[in-house]
């Protein structure tokens, strides 16, 4: 395990200072933990592996994706089953750049960008209270040649909805994901990595929070032979909150990266991040990296990143590094986590004391290490889809559940 913690404290405001959000949002941070975003792939050069935000990424793996400049994308199978207000439309880059959306933070996601034959526009009106989730597919027909996709999720103010993004099948993949959340709304996002174990997977999901909105977004990766996403948040105004949820399971060879950056750019906003993850097999690695701004106009705020991992076997690799950049001293709250270990003998001890054998204690326990997350999606179907594919993943170190529990992975 591998712990970086850096929190310079510059430029405190002075009393009497009036807050600016509009100033703070233009204010451009220089800073090796996240590069400026940008649309323009030459402010993106090609990585050479030993900067900050490449360095855990095995670039060899990435099949190619990073010199995929003018690459024609290959085939994209993407389906959008919504409720009839719902409606999905195909726009520019120049139209998603109309609409305020966040841009690409590094080269794979400007690449997307740049690549993808348009945008995908999936758009949840004002005041919609939806009556299921909206649920967006993409399937990888195969590796032949790489695949580049653009989406937009726009969620009009004060509505609410829960938006599912999974992922599935073989594929060279480069994406772009944005969500773009209008003042008091309420929007559950769910993006999940059910890929073949073949896949390759790079990109980014950028959130943009309206003011006094919520924001959940859940990142679940379990398939992909190697996945890598950037989640970025912004706020466009005060009051916003953003929870990042995420799980992860790398078997031997698999290499899962996720990578946050939240920019608390506005007064009294909040932020939590919660991410969880296990590891098992012979060369499994996961990498989770936190990153915190606090701008000096972000008074008021709260913030807090926690990761956990458990590593169930030897030979495996977890990589934690949470950081916070901190601007302004004027702020409820800061904090982060981090640990990585193997199982908790203590837990193990109380459920064999009560009868349990080994195998199913240390199923269960870390099969309540994940439930806690998923079951915060709030679409009961999912949560059952992933919490099947946990049990999957723990057969293979832990064998499979007893009868009296096979019929309810919950």
């Amino acid at each position: 395990m591998s712990v970086d913690t850096r929190t310079p404290v510059a430029n405190a405001g002075l009393p009497g200072d009036v807050p600016n959000v509009a100033e703070a949002v233009e204010t451009t941070i220089a800073s090796h933990l996240h590069p400026v975003a940008s649309y323009d792939l030459a402010d993106h050069p090609r990585p050479k592996g030993l900067e900050e935000v490449w360095r855990f990424t095995p670039l060899k793996r990435l099949r190619g994706l990073l010199d995929a400049e003018g690459v024609t994308s290959g085939e994209l199978d993407l389906d959008v089953q919504a409720p009839a207000t719902v409606t999905t439309s195909r726009i520019s880059t120049a139209d998603v750049r109309a609409l305020g959306g966040p841009a690409p933070v590094d080269r794979i996601a400007a690449l997307a960008v740049a690549n993808a034959p348009y945008a995908t526009l999936v758009d949840i009106p004002a005041e919609a209270e939806l009556d299921g989730p909206v649920v967006i597919t993409v399937n990888g027909r195969g590796l032949e040649s790489p695949v580049f996709g653009h989406l937009v999720v726009r969620v009009g103010a004060f509505a609410q909805a829960t938006v599912v993004l999974e992922h599935l099948g073989s594929t060279t993949y480069a994406s772009s994901v944005s969500v773009l959340v209008g003042d008091g709304a309420t929007v559950t996002f769910a993006g999940l990595q059910l890929w073949a174990d073949d896949a390759v997977h790079a990109g980014q999901v950028a959130l943009k929070v309206g003011r006094d909105a919520h924001v959940r977004s859940l990142s679940a990766t379990l398939g992909g032979d190697l996945v890598r996403l950037v989640e970025t948040a912004e706020y466009a105004g005060p009051g916003g909150t953003v929870e990042q949820l995420g799980v992860y399971f790398a078997d031997a060879g698999q290499h899962l990266e996720n990578r946050l950056f939240v920019d608390h750019n506005a007064p009294h906003t909040t932020s939590n991040v919660d991410y969880r993850g296990a590891l098992q097999g012979q060369g499994a690695h996961s990498v989770w990296v936190g990153d915190v701004l606090i701008r000096k106009i972000a008074e008021g705020i709260t913030t807090y990143e926690s990761n956990r991992n458990l590593v169930l076997t030897d030979g495996c690799r977890a990589d934690s590094v949470p950081n916070l950049e901190i601007e302004t001293g004027e702020i409820e709250g800061a904090g982060h986590a981090s640990t990585t270990g193997r199982f908790d003998d203590e837990q193990l001890f109380y459920l064999r004391s009560r009868g349990i054998d080994e195998s199913e204690a240390r199923r269960l326990v870390v099969h309540g290490f994940f439930a806690d997350i998923i079951r915060r999606i709030g679409v009961p179907s999912i949560e059952q889809r992933l919490l099947a594919a946990v049990e999957a993943e723990l057969a293979v170190t832990v064998g499979l559940p007893s009868s009296d529990d096979a019929g309810d992975p919950a």
